[in-house]
């Protein structure tokens, strides 16, 4: 391999256990702290109160769940209402002694067994209104229940529609129209070792502008079982993006970076995990939305550049979204930021030095 070229002959980026295999025969596992899709790989077990929280917080509680779930809960709330008050007319006839005398003037007309009370409930909450049953005036509690019931129908109603419209509208479906690439690449630009990776909208510009932001996530765990996990943002050159093209976002390797002093062969052997999120608000819905993967360092492709995607016509802009994940091979050293900077000032102080003591001697 060349001292400043950095050939990768096979990448595989996968959700679990990401690998690439490069022309010197490495070989790199990673387990991931995020997942590609940006969900968390975390199990939480011995919650105080968890079902508590979950019913407190109740409409989210609905939102998370799955679909199947949610139409069987509701169904449920529906069937449960219905046998509710119809046990309760049930009782109202019973009481007024609507089912043993039939020539007795009802509470509630037609309804003279549990079906017929169950039924009656049935049409009163979902306003079917057959026209075979219906409310008296001889009883003022059948009165009370049915405005309650009906009261009630509307608050059952209104939380159905809301809980589906919230989950149609949900983040997490806009958030899959919003991708990153599926690698990070290491390169120079404007003579500095940067980091970049790509962000593109899959949809044609329905976002107003949006916020990118980069954190480096180290666990260390100790031989007791503890585990320590830090945070450390990167720094981000122009973060603020109004996504109407792929763009691409870069970190500058600076003195500050926490990558500065990482060579190729430190990075082999590093065990963070780069996570990157696109904060942004929809301008259909006003939403606001966050998409989130991450890269570890088997998938941070040193001496790679992004292939042009853009081209610009005559009346618009042509992206070609075929090329959101190809990268390029360019020279780049192998050596840290760090190392590549000194380098440059020795080079820069080669240079200057024999001019300066040229100016310098005296003449005879």
């Amino acid at each position: 391999m060349n001292s400043g070229t950095v050939q990768y002959s096979g990448v595989k980026c996968s959700d679990e256990i990401p690998n690439v295999l490069t022309d010197d025969n490495y070989y790199s596992k990673k387990k991931r702290y995020v997942k590609k899709d940006g969900s968390c790989k975390m199990v939480v077990h011995h919650v105080p109160e968890e079902w508590l929280l979950w019913v407190t917080d109740i409409f989210t509680t609905l939102v998370e769940i799955r679909w199947r779930v949610m139409f069987l809960t509701f169904a449920f709330s529906y069937i449960l209402s219905w046998l509710f008050f119809g046990i309760l007319f049930w009782i109202i006839a019973l009481t007024h002694g609507d089912m043993k005398d039939h020539n007795n003037e009802p509470c509630v007309y037609e309804v003279r067994s549990f079906t017929a009370a169950f039924l009656f409930s049935l049409e009163t909450q979902t306003t079917i209104g057959y026209g075979f049953r219906g409310m008296s005036e001889n009883c003022m509690i059948a009165i009370i229940v049915v405005t309650i019931q009906d009261v009630i129908s509307v608050f059952i109603d209104t939380f159905v529609i809301g809980i589906a419209v919230a989950k149609m509208a949900s983040a997490r479906k806009r958030a899959q129209t919003v991708g990153f690439s599926n690698c990070a690449v290491i390169s120079l630009r404007d003579d500095h070792l940067c980091l970049s990776w790509r962000v593109g909208d899959f949809r044609r510009n329905h976002m107003v502008e949006g916020t990118a932001h980069a954190q480096l996530v180290r666990h260390l765990a100790h031989s007791t079982g503890k585990v320590n996990v830090t945070y450390k943002d990167l720094n981000i050159e122009e973060n603020k993006i109004i996504l109407a093209t792929p763009t691409t976002i870069i970190h500058k390797i600076t003195p500050g970076s926490p990558l500065y002093k990482v060579s190729l062969k430190d990075l082999r052997k590093e065990n963070f995990e780069l996570v990157v999120s696109f904060t942004y608000t929809d301008d259909c819905t006003g939403i606001l939305h966050q998409t989130r993967t991450s890269y570890t360092p088997s998938e941070i492709l040193w001496g790679q550049h992004f292939q042009e995607m853009i081209r610009v016509t005559r009346r618009n802009y042509r992206v070609d979204y075929a090329l959101f994940n190809h990268t390029v091979k360019v020279l780049v050293s192998e050596l840290s930021a760090e190392e590549y900077d000194l380098k440059k000032e020795n080079v820069v102080k080669f240079t200057i030095t024999p001019i300066d003591a040229v100016l310098e001697t005296p003449s005879h």
